[in-house]
């Protein structure tokens, strides 16, 4: 018997905490954590990109339109409060929905590229964007695995 196993023999407590997984979150905090965590990515490189020179401007017909920050903040929070929260809600009937959405989501981020590239921003603009879009990708698969080991641990307990 290793010494692990027999501090865990000693001590129930440890035991216990021990089946627990290192990093876990219940749904609406996976929800926050991610969507809130994506945000301040996305406004830190937002800040980046205004520092360089970027404008987050494009043409609309013949009107020029703003896509920052406000709308760096709204095409950052709905997407994902919307995604990620009906992932929630399904994982309860269907908790595989987790690991479909770990491939999904960030297909979507990284296939919305195109619609950044084919607007008519400044170099500095379509860069920052897109690396907006990048930059989800992580934090995406992160927040849905922190939420995937708790309801896989509740599973397991039922």
């Amino acid at each position: 018997m290793s010494s692990i196993e027999g501090n865990r023999a000693a001590s129930p407590g440890v035991v216990k905490e021990a089946a627990k997984a290192p990093w876990e979150l219940g749904r609406a905090q996976a929800v926050a954590f991610t969507v809130v965590a994506a945000l301040l990515v996305n406004l830190v490189i937002y800040a980046i990109g205004a520092a360089v020179g970027g404008s987050f401007e494009f043409t609309d017909g013949d009107k020029t339109q703003s896509a920052a920050p406000g709308g760096v903040i709204f095409l950052t929070l709905v997407p994902l409060v919307i995604g990620v929260t009906l992932v929630a809600l399904l994982s309860y009937r269907w908790p595989a929905v987790i690991r479909v959405a770990q491939v999904v989501g960030p297909t979507i981020a990284l296939l919305t590229i195109i619609s950044t590239l084919m607007a008519d921003f400044d170099g500095a603009s379509t860069l920052a964007l897109a690396a907006m879009h990048v930059a989800i990708v992580p934090i995406l698969i992160f927040g849905l695995e922190l939420m995937r080991r708790r309801v896989v641990r509740q599973q397991a307990r039922a």
